[in-house]
């Protein structure tokens, strides 16, 4: 029995992998194609694993898939591969094209082919999974109700869009072909091993080097906060027992404006390694001009999930930011391994609007 798991180098992807293996004594094959933000470093662990096959290749590799399904047979496809940065997808939407569409729509088509010609029984039993983003529900009011699986598509980055694509393409292959396909839908993820140009870590690692605290607009943007390994249980849980064909929006019921989050992060750090002089991280957030199309609100609806799998989420915000900080604080060689000078090229161009 195994697995196939994409993008299982990248931050979600390798803390399933990791927390997969921890609980199974499954194979499972990891295909990344070590982009900006995969890194072996994180699945250092692994190593001398033997259940843990890593490949390195894309998902938009046709002769790769088939060769990988036919050679380990897998029950199951669990999708995370994907470009997955909006403000990436502004500076340069053709990598999301093709790899969150093209690459979807190669992985689909491979896998129908494999799946099609499977026995019986191992065909009744196979699943593939696609990980998806509530950014593809576009941006809510404050008054208005969190996102449930029936709100209507409405993406505003070329990354939302690009996710809601391949979201449809895996509808379709389910309702043209048949193919057995879950999808899931999920709010902000955080945690170990989040690479370094996001919210959070970006504002923990800046922090920490004495660097100003880039707030976009006026830092009232709302998300809703998903601890990763809530999210990888989740997605466990679904893969065990969601109904085929069904969308399953996971999210952590703790909506948060981008400052607030800030601000929450100087006070922990204030706390588990203040500063020489005294003086809070809070002096450092500086204000920066908005981005383009910049969503107002997100909020996730998890209570499908709930209730017809029995999942909700273990972490609070309040106990999920604290571990997340304290990782940080006692991984910095991987950190640095992170930081390698093409991010912080990036860094310097993204906030080059920092004071």
């Amino acid at each position: 029995m195994s697995i196939l798991v994409t993008g299982g180098a990248g931050f979600i992807g390798s803390n399933f992998v990791l927390d997969w293996l921890a609980q199974s004594d499954e194979t499972l094959i990891n295909l990344d194609a070590l982009t900006y933000a995969g890194n072996l470093d994180t699945l250092k662990s692994l190593q001398n694993n033997p259940n843990h096959i890593f490949v390195q290749g894309d998902i938009g590799d046709a002769p790769l898939i088939s060769q990988l399904l036919t050679q380990y047979q897998p029950r199951a496809v669990v999708n995370f591969a994907a470009e997955s940065h909006v403000d990436r997808s502004i500076h340069g939407p053709t990598d999301f094209i093709q790899t969150n569409i093209v690459g979807t729509f190669q992985l689909l088509e491979n896998t129908r082919r494999y799946w099609e010609a499977l026995p019986t029984e191992q065909k009744s039993a196979f699943r593939l999974l696609h990980v998806s983003t509530d950014e593809v529900y576009g941006s809510l009011a404050n008054d208005a109700a969190p996102f449930t699986e029936q709100h209507p598509y409405e993406p505003n980055s070329p990354y939302s869009a690009s996710k809601a694509a391949s979201d449809h393409l895996v509808r379709a292959w389910h309702h043209t072909y048949g193919l057995p396909v879950l999808t899931t839908n999920c709010s902000n993820n955080y945690g170990p091993y989040h690479f370094p140009e996001k919210l959070i870590p970006l504002v923990i690692l800046n922090a920490l080097a004495g660097k100003p605290l880039p707030i976009y607009g006026d830092g009232l943007q709302i998300r809703d906060w998903l601890y990763v390994k809530d999210h990888c249980s989740a997605i466990r849980r679904v893969l065990a027992a969601g109904r085929l064909g069904e969308t399953y929006n996971i999210g952590g019921w703790n909506e948060k404006p981008n400052i607030e989050v800030v601000q929450t992060i100087c006070s922990i750090l204030d706390e588990l390694k203040p500063k020489a002089d005294g003086s809070s991280y809070a002096a450092q957030i500086s204000y920066i001009t908005d981005r383009p199309g910049h969503d107002r609100r997100y909020a996730i609806d998890a209570r499908k999930i709930e209730r017809e799998l029995g999942w909700k989420p273990d972490e609070t915000f309040s106990s999920g930011i604290r571990k997340t900080i304290l990782w940080y604080l006692e991984n910095q060689a991987w950190v640095a391994n992170v930081s390698s000078g093409a991010y912080r090229d990036w860094v310097n161009k993204q906030y080059a609007g920092t004071p």
